[in-house]
C-alpha cells in the first residue's frame, strides 16, 4: 500500500473547490436555475458548460476527501484522526451558520421581498430559530440555514462512517492489495457503474435528488459514499492511477461522447421513443459523471502530482476561500446588479471581488490569528523557540 504524498490530489483539492466558485458565480447568471441571489443577466447558453460541470463536481470533492482519509487515518490513527476531524468540521460548521451565512439569508430575503431592510432587525428574528414565511430564503421552513456548508455535516457523516471501514479494510489488506495490482482498464470504468445504476433505479425514485438536510437524503449519500470509498481505495495502491494515466486520452474522447448522449437523451430525444429509453438514459447520467471524474484524475495524477511553489499556501487557503466565498458573492451580485454595469463586466466584477475578499481576509486576517485559524478549520499556529535568542515565535504549517 503507498503512503507517498500525492500532490495531484492536493492539487485537485485546490482546484475542485475553485470550480466550486466559479460554479456558484454561474448559478446567479445561468437562466432558469433558482439561486439565492440572481442577476438581471442571465444567459441560457450557461446552461450547457453548467451542465458540463455539475454531474461530477460534488463527487469529484467526496472522492478527494476519501482519498484524503486515507492518508490522515495512516498517519494519524483513528482517534487522532477522528478528534481532527470533529475540529476541522464541526467547529467550522457552527461558526459559519452564526456569523458567515446569515448575510446570505439576508440578501436572499431582501432579493425575494420578504423583510425590509435592516440586518441587525433580521439577526434577532433569524436566531430565535423559528420558521419564516414560505419563500424568504434557503432553508426559512426550519429559520436557519447552512447554504454551501452543507457539505460539511455530509462529510463528516462519511468521516464517522470510515473508522470501521477502514479497519475492516486493512484485515483485508493483502487480498485488497492483490485486487488493485491486478485491476483492469474496463474493470475501472464499468464496476463503480454498477452500485451507481442500482441508487439511480431504486434510490433515486423514493428520495429524489439531494434536500441538502442530510436527513432522510438516502440516495444523495449512497451517491456521495460511495465516491467516497472510491478515493479511499484508489489511493491505496499506485496501479489504479499508472492505468488512468496510460489512457486518458481515450477517457477525454468518451467524455465527449457521453455528455454528447446525456444532452441528447436530457434535452432533445422525444419521452418514449422506445422500449428502454429511461433505462438508457440512466445508465448515460451515471457513465458520464463517472468518465469525466476519471479523466480529470487521470490528467492530475499525470500533469499535477508535483510539489508545485505555490501548493502548500493554495491547500491552506482552501478552507477559508470555501467558507467565505458565496457570503461575499451574494452580496456582490446582490448591490452590483443595481449599477446597470452589463453582463460582462458585472459578473468579472463580481468574481474579482470574491477572490479578493477571500484572500485578503485569508492572509490578513484568518491565518495569522489562532483562534480564527481555528473556526476556519486551519491547523493550529506551530510554536518555535529561537536556539539564539530564545524568544517564542509562531509559523504557520501550510499542509492543510
Amino acid at each position: 500500500m503507498t503512503k507517498e504524498r500525492r500532490h495531484d490530489i492536493d492539487s485537485l483539492r485546490v482546484l475542485a473547490f475553485g470550480l466550486l466558485i466559479l460554479y456558484h458565480l454561474g448559478m446567479a447568471y445561468v437562466a432558469d436555475w433558482g439561486w439565492h441571489v440572481k442577476s438581471s443577466h442571465q444567459s441560457e447558453i450557461l446552461q450547457l458548460l453548467m451542465l458540463a460541470v455539475n454531474q461530477w463536481r460534488m463527487p469529484l470533492l467526496f472522492l478527494i476527501s476519501g482519498a484524503a482519509t486515507y492518508f490522515l487515518l495512516y498517519k494519524l490513527g483513528s482517534r487522532g484522526f477522528l478528534l481532527q476531524r470533529l475540529r476541522q468540521l464541526v467547529i467550522p460548521l457552527l461558526f459559519g451558520m452564526l456569523f458567515v451565512i446569515p448575510p446570505q439569508a439576508y440578501y436572499e430575503a431582501l432579493a425575494n421581498g420578504a423583510i425590509e431592510p435592516g440586518y441587525f432587525r433580521f439577526l434577532w428574528r433569524y436566531f430565535t430559530f423559528q420558521p419564516w414565511p414560505a419563500g424568504s430564503f434557503t432553508g426559512s421552513q426550519v429559520g436557519i440555514t447552512w447554504n454551501h456548508l452543507w457539505y460539511l455535516p455530509y462529510l463528516l457523516c462519511y468521516t464517522l462512517a470510515a473508522i470501521p471501514i477502514a479497519l475492516w479494510l486493512g484485515a483485508c489488506q493483502k487480498q485488497l492489495k492483490s485486487q488493485l495490482a491486478a485491476i483492469k482498464a474496463w474493470q475501472l470504468v464499468i464496476l463503480p457503474l454498477l452500485p451507481l445504476t442500482l441508487y439511480g433505479l431504486f434510490l433515486f425514485p423514493r428520495f429524489g435528488g439531494i434536500n441538502h438536510a442530510v436527513v432522510g437524503d438516502w440516495y444523495t449519500h449512497a451517491q456521495f459514499f460511495t465516491f467516497f470509498i472510491l478515493g479511499y481505495l484508489l489511493v491505496s495502491h499506485q496501479a489504479p492511477w499508472k492505468l488512468l494515466a496510460q489512457i486518458r486520452v481515450p477517457l477525454v474522447v468518451s467524455t465527449a461522447l457521453s455528455y454528447s448522449l446525456f444532452l441528447y437523451f436530457g434535452r432533445f430525444l422525444p419521452e418514449n421513443c422506445f422500449y428502454g429509453q429511461s433505462f438508457i438514459g440512466l445508465l448515460i447520467v451515471y457513465a458520464n459523471r463517472w468518465l469525466w471524474l476519471l479523466a480529470v484524475l487521470a490528467f492530475a495524477y499525470r500533469y499535477l502530482n508535483r510539489p508545485f511553489s505555490w501548493l502548500p499556501y493554495a491547500n491552506e487557503a482552501v478552507y477559508p476561500c470555501y467558507m467565505l466565498h458565496q457570503t461575499i458573492m451574494v452580496i456582490a451580485v446582490f448591490t452590483l446588479s443595481s449599477l446597470s454595469l452589463g453582463p460582462v463586466f458585472e459578473p468579472l466584477l463580481v468574481v474579482l471581488i470574491t477572490a479578493a475578499g477571500c484572500l485578503f481576509m485569508h492572509e490578513l486576517l484568518i491565518r495569522r490569528v489562532p483562534l480564527l485559524r481555528l473556526v476556519f478549520g486551519l491547523k493550529p499556529l506551530t510554536v518555535k523557540t529561537n536556539p539564539v535568542t530564545g524568544l517564542i515565535k509562531g509559523t504557520w504549517n501550510c499542509n492543510k
